[in-house]
């Protein structure tokens, strides 16, 4: 059973970007210190911490640094050497463990673990060469997407085969290593369902958010989703039932394809706070940064209540100056800037929420902006 970490004890966080930053916010409002491991000396998380190990990731003498110096771990990121995970519960509470990462790491277990537990998902076959993605595509067919199985976000590390012809760009991407052949998915909408879960077993479930992406970037988040009510409680239902099948400690990001009858396909699973879910710092009573803390501390945990409809938009790096600008002319707009030093294209460098009572209103007056074209 995970201890329950008083405040004015200290959380240490392995990653210091923006969801370290952001985790890092809602730590100190709740009487927390908190300690981040980042090799950026300037990092966002480390703007905001009390104090921060400037390493890498990959050197465990500062992770096991970190873990004395800490009360509670955890991660803002997926791509954490499991062994110096292992290494460090000898020291301290690591209340997510290494099974979640373990599974969410590899795109080929994340998938097994989907299907063995009764929930839908695309086709897929692993791919460790030419012959075998050939096999599979006569299995699968077009289109398909291949991805490697670690690594890669934002359609990094990825490639989609719609014909026979496009099959030899693919061996670039299989040099990498492993990859997993999808099937794909015709879908109406794309929707995500952020939930806490603690290590008792009591869980906060966020509203089914909708998700709109731009060259396979996160752009719009929509909340509520504009879905039936039955599908958004279907949706929030698989969130619950993979929640306590991966036996969640903390925040769990659950991505979903919805096709035109409402059919929910399970897309990916994110062990972490998740973009989507940035709403809800002020959308909700408690945010998706709260909820984790309060689950891997062993606080109770409470019901999520959507306070008002919510539109959230990324700023990329081509959006921050057109942003700066609209500072001076929508007051009713939250602003958030992550403190990114270097500013470059597709970069996430902030983001904007908008709680409104008209959300197509709201979209309207987003693109009539042109900040976002």
């Amino acid at each position: 059973m995970t201890k329950f970490i008083e405040q004015g004890r200290t959380i240490g966080i392995i990653g210091g970007g923006q969801l370290g930053q952001m985790l890092a916010f809602s730590a100190k409002k709740a009487g927390f210190r908190v300690l981040i491991l980042d090799p950026n000396p300037d990092c966002s998380a480390g703007q905001t911490a009390d104090d921060q190990i400037v390493a890498p990731y990959a050197d465990l003498k500062a992770i096991e640094e970190l873990a004395r110096r800490s009360d509670v771990l955890t991660y803002e990121f997926e791509n954490v050497d499991l062994q110096a995970l292992e290494d460090a519960k000898e020291i301290v509470s690591i209340p997510q463990g290494t099974k979640l990462l373990a599974i969410t790491k590899d795109r080929i277990r994340e998938k097994t673990f989907l299907q063995e537990h009764g929930l839908e998902v695309a086709p897929f076959a692993a791919i460790n060469n030419v012959v075998d993605l050939e096999e599979a595509v006569k299995k699968i067919g077009y289109p398909a997407v291949l991805k490697t199985c670690q690594g890669g976000y934002d359609g990094k590390a990825q490639l989609v085969l719609k014909k026979k012809e496009d099959l030899p760009e693919a061996a670039e991407l299989l040099e990498k290593g492993q990859c997993i052949l999808e099937g794909w998915v015709h879908f109406d909408k794309e929707c995500s369902v952020m939930i806490g879960r603690s290590a008792s077993g009591e869980t906060s479930v966020f509203p089914v958010s909708e998700n709109i992406h731009r060259n396979q970037i996160l752009h719009e988040s929509i909340i509520p989703a504009r879905l039936p009510l039955n599908v958004q409680q279907k949706a929030q239902q698989m969130a619950k039932k993979i929640a306590a099948g991966i036996n969640l400690c903390g925040i769990l990001g659950v991505e979903m394809f919805v096709n035109a009858e409402g059919k929910i396909f399970i897309n990916e699973l994110a062990p972490r706070p998740h973009n989507s879910g940035h709403y809800s710092i002020e959308a909700c009573n408690f945010s998706q940064f709260d909820i984790h803390n309060r689950a891997i501390c062993a606080w109770p945990m409470p019901r999520i209540e959507l306070l008002k409809p919510v539109v959230m938009v990324n700023i990329l790096g081509q959006h921050v100056a057109g942003c700066r600008q609209l500072v001076k002319e929508k007051p009713q707009w939250q602003f958030h800037d992550y403190g990114k030093g270097e500013v470059r294209h597709d970069r996430k460098m902030g983001h904007v929420t908008i709680l409104t009572d008209q959300l197509t209103d709201t979209l309207d007056e987003i693109a009539s902006t042109k900040v976002w074209d």
